[in-house]
């Protein structure tokens, strides 16, 4: 229904009035033959107002003379008529023309970049290698290969395990997962130095005496 009405606001369309004993028989002509009808009010038994589109009027006044009952236009609205009231000024519609022409184009560029997941790597580093893979501000959305970004990226930085990029109008989300860091090797034909820990202290007790050969005999 918000379809239609907003179809018949961009063609035009006609608050009429109808008046006549038949107004219901008028209004359920209308519906049988898909005549569509909105914001129907009636202010007496024999008044009644609605909304119709205007390739609709010419049907409409041959059913008001077959249920014997008078059709009048009380208002037009819509983009027809109120570019037919404004006609006059040309320089104020070729602004709005040339307004809408350039929002419709600016909405095919990227003008921002968010990058999420980065904890240790700076915003302004990602920036840099997005950038030099073809992700920057001001790119057409058509030439940007996600696909391609990401498998650069992913060759580029072994500090990265994982790469996403997701074009939403015109913001570009990157989000990202750090990869953990490796361990250090050690190459074991280097010299180091070994440092023994503390040795236990035994208690007296614990110690194993030796006795002399004299004391044996």
């Amino acid at each position: 229904m918000y379809i239609k009405i907003l179809l018949n606001y961009i063609l035009g369309y006609l608050n009429i009035e109808i008046e006549g004993y038949f107004v219901e028989k008028f209004i359920n002509i209308c519906i049988s033959k898909n005549i569509f009808l909105w914001n129907i009010k009636r202010t007496k038994s024999t008044v009644a107002y609605s909304n119709i589109g205007i390739n609709n009027f010419r049907k409409v006044c041959k059913i008001a003379k077959d249920t014997k009952c008078r059709v009048k236009i009380k208002s037009k609205k819509g983009l027809p008529f109120i570019f037919n009231r404004y006609k006059k000024r040309k320089a104020f519609f070729a602004f709005l023309l040339l307004l809408t022409v350039s929002i419709i184009s600016l909405s095919n560029f990227v003008w921002n970049i968010e990058i999420k997941g980065n904890n240790n790597i700076s915003k302004e580093e990602l920036l840099q290698t997005l950038q030099n893979d073809g992700l920057k501000l001001g790119v057409l959305k058509s030439k940007v290969d996600t696909k391609q970004i990401i498998n650069k990226m992913r060759l580029e930085r072994n500090d990265l395990a994982w790469v996403g990029i997701e074009i939403k109008g015109t913001n570009a989300i990157v989000k990202v997962v750090e990869a953990d860091k490796k361990p250090e090797i050690i190459d074991e034909d280097d010299y180091c130095n070994i440092v023994a820990t503390k040795p236990r202290n035994y208690s007296k007790s614990k110690c194993c005496k030796w006795d002399s050969p004299s004391k044996r005999r």
